[in-house]
């Protein structure tokens, strides 16, 4: 048993790191190709029209912009590796410190979003194929087609509008109540402004988890064991009960942790409609303002939320189903 632990976290350590190498240097590479030139995106045209090209030259060198490009990556990588992820062009501050103040804003919109879109997408899916052919499950399937074919950012200004221009019973931006101080800003206030950015994400995140549900569940409600579940007289609820809900429960988790990507990039649109200070809108800013050292940061950051929920839900799989730790294969 150890022996196996063992491999399986190896092999996990030698994804992760094989996976934020191929990231960090695709990031690099499609940095360097924009057009955005950092000095005019950071200082302004105006700024470096005063300026001499003798300051201009000593600029561009301290933030290292004529830089061979291997030089440049091998040195923030270096740095990045020594726990110095580099300071910010865009924010003035060391990028750590833009992501722990951005990330801890990102995860309690995130998390909220997870939760619920995890557990009614879950649900929503098994009830459409228990009646499979219903009115129940026409409605789910409607729902799931039309939010899947919605684009996050539409249904954010749609929700903006309705909730906060016309019934005006929740605020149409930000992360805490404009002009109020740090100090008095309490936990209601912070889960007020993030409803409507959290509701976006779970309204868009439950379709892909449904559908996916659903079509595991037809294929258990079509096994012989649930025609003999039906011959002994058992109902809808007994049957979802004994023998349907596992079934699909190692299908819901692999999925449940798979959205992890979605819902972070969804969050890239809404936080930038609600104006919500997040890692997202963090994100959007360090792109448009060719801030490298904070867009490389995030990346790396992103990568691994989305590597770890995908290892969590290996791992929940081979708890849920010892089959798996033995080396069986997850559907």
């Amino acid at each position: 048993m150890v022996r196996q632990w063992s491999i399986r976290i190896a092999g996990y350590a030698l994804r992760l790191l094989i996976l934020l190498f191929a990231v960090s240097v695709l990031t690099f590479a499609l940095m360097k190709a924009s057009p955005v030139d950092p000095l005019q995106a950071n200082v302004g045209q105006t700024a470096l029209g005063s300026m001499s090209q003798e300051q201009i030259e000593k600029l561009r060198e301290y933030w290292g912009v004529d830089m061979p490009p291997v030089r440049q990556y091998l040195s923030w990588a270096g740095d990045f590796l020594r726990g110095d992820m580099g300071t910010s062009l865009y924010f003035r501050q060391p990028v750590e410190n833009v992501i722990a103040d951005r990330l801890r804003h990102s995860l309690l919109l995130m998390g909220i979003a997870w939760v619920c879109s995890g557990i009614l997408g879950f649900f929503l899916g098994a009830a459409a194929g228990m009646f499979r052919e219903t009115w129940v499950d026409r409605g789910i399937r409607g729902y799931c087609l039309l939010m899947s074919s919605t684009p996050a950012f539409w249904l954010a200004l749609l929700l903006l509008m309705v909730f906060g221009v016309w019934l005006k019973v929740l605020p149409i931006g930000l992360s805490v109540p404009a002009g109020m101080e740090a100090a008095n800003v309490t936990f209601w206030d912070r889960m007020r402004h993030a409803v409507l950015p959290a509701l976006t994400l779970s309204l868009t995140g439950i379709s892909n988890i449904a559908l996916h549900t659903r079509e595991k569940m037809i294929e258990v409600m079509e096994q012989d064991f649930i025609l003999f579940a039906r011959a002994r007289g058992e109902n809808r609820r007994q049957i979802f009960r004994h023998h349907g809900f596992r079934n699909v429960l190692l299908p819901g988790i692999t999925l449940h942790f798979a959205s992890v990507s979605e819902i972070f990039g969804g969050s890239v649109l809404v936080e930038q409609v609600f104006s919500y200070p997040g890692l997202g809108q963090a994100a959007v800013s360090a792109g448009l303002g060719s801030d490298m050292p904070l867009l490389m940061a995030i990346t790396v950051v992103s990568a691994l939320f989305v590597f770890g929920g995908d290892a969590l839900a290996d791992l929940l799989c081979g708890i849920a189903d010892p089959r798996i730790r033995r080396g069986g294969f997850r559907e």
